[in-house]
């Protein structure tokens, strides 16, 4: 079982590309930043495919 993905809240520049590929696992929180939803799904295909297009690499496994 894949482990819940993290969001570097330093890094993370608040685009949403995460949550529009991935809204089952990600959310924008009112901060303007991403972070994973409480009680996320933990294997779901886009988690990988959000990490592979946050284009400033804020999200990891």
């Amino acid at each position: 079982m894949k482990n819940m993905p993290k969001v570097n809240q330093d890094v993370c520049i608040g685009c949403g590309t995460c949550e529009s590929l991935c809204p089952e696992v990600f959310k924008l929180e009112d901060a303007g930043k991403a972070k994973v939803k409480e009680n996320a799904p933990k294997n779901v295909s886009c988690i990988q495919e959000a990490i592979d297009a946050c284009p400033v690499q804020a999200i990891s496994i």
